[in-house]
């Protein structure tokens, strides 16, 4: 193997191990030998052939796995993973400021990371590549301040189809419930209805209120907004998330008002409560198991030897249609206008 890669034999002990500081494109030539060759380490006893450790796993970072939305991304990563070849690794993000994620990736030799909803420190970044791990943000909270891929969702495409939809389905006055702390994502899908409301219905009664992305919250926000909001006529609601939708439906229904009779509501991401929620929530859906899948290609690629720099791959959201906006069945609407 080192003579195939062009390094000694230390640099492939290393390498195999995840230990050391080397190039990215060094460890690549080694891992691609160990594969083409079928190495296996000496004396292993149990468990599956080994390549090496760092050929065989990826680090799935996220700050909690006990949520719809993360619950899919580990589902998507889990399942591209396990057809290349990988393992996954689960890694929680503490809150301590000193975390040690980086170091404890390190140590394990992982092939690849990726970063959900996450943006790594220029410190921590530097331990990954002093190690040659390259890393994929999935849906970063902001714009990364180094060279990294990214994958993404069209949020204020998305944002723009909410109004288009809510307006042709006869909304009149309007509620945008954002999201706090202010994440990129959660910006563009406001920043993406309120656009599309300036353009098509100037002047129509709104009220933005915010919520910290909890349902307990936006049913104290929407409360506050139905209580503010002035005219008379059909109101269209729009939450930045599944979970602040269903919260808005409590304060709708203790408001007195009837879904969608009185209020027409659309949320986002299409997680699976939204569908048995009474009536089923309208939503736009973006891919999330498709996007956590292409994180997980772009390290294959990257193992492989492919070069990693800025790119965003961003993956179309779709609106998808169901009780809360008076749809009979489920439809799904693909783009926003023009």
């Amino acid at each position: 193997m080192a003579e195939d890669a062009g390094v000694s034999v230390s640099t492939v002990s290393r390498a195999l191990r995840g230990r050391g500081d080397m190039a990215p494109d060094t460890r690549s030539r080694v891992l691609r030998s160990a594969q083409t060759v079928g190495y296996t380490f000496a004396g292993e006893s149990r468990g599956r052939p080994r390549r090496g450790t760092s050929s065989l796993v990826f680090d799935l970072v996220l700050s909690h796995f006990h949520g719809p939305y993360t619950d899919e991304v580990t589902a998507g990563a889990r399942t591209a993973a396990a057809q290349l070849g990988y393992d996954l690794v689960l890694t929680a993000e503490r809150e301590d400021p000193d975390d040690d994620w980086p170091q404890r990736i390190r140590s394990r030799g992982t092939a690849g990371v990726i970063l959900g909803l996450i943006v790594p420190t220029a410190a921590q970044m530097a331990v990954m590549r002093r190690a040659g791990i390259p890393v994929v943000l999935l849906e970063p909270s902001s714009e990364p301040p180094m060279r990294l891929p990214s994958v993404r969702t069209t949020d204020r495409v998305g944002g723009k189809a909410a109004a288009e939809h809510l307006i042709d389905n006869g909304a009149r006055r309007f509620i945008v419930i954002g999201a706090t702390p202010s994440y990129r994502y959660g910006r563009g899908r406001v920043e993406g209805f309120l656009e599309a409301l300036t353009r098509i219905v100037p002047g129509a009664p709104s009220v933005r209120a915010d919520a910290d992305w909890s349902a307990m919250d936006a049913w104290r926000s929407c409360a506050r907004a139905l209580s503010e909001l002035p005219g008379e006529g059909p109101i269209g609601l729009f939450a930045c998330s599944d979970e602040m939708a269903a919260g808005a439906y409590r304060g709708i229904a203790e408001a007195g008002l009837t879904i969608p009779g009185d209020v027409l509501v659309i949320g986002f991401d299409d997680v699976r409560g939204a569908r048995w929620l009474h009536p089923s929530l309208t939503t736009i859906r973006q891919p999330i198991r498709e996007m956590a899948a292409a994180a997980v290609h772009t390290l294959a690629g990257a193992v492989a030897g492919a070069e990693l720099g800025d790119e965003v791959i961003e993956l179309p959201t779709e609106l998808i249609a169901r009780g809360s906006t008076r749809a009979t069945f489920p439809t799904v609407i693909r783009a926003a206008r023009a």
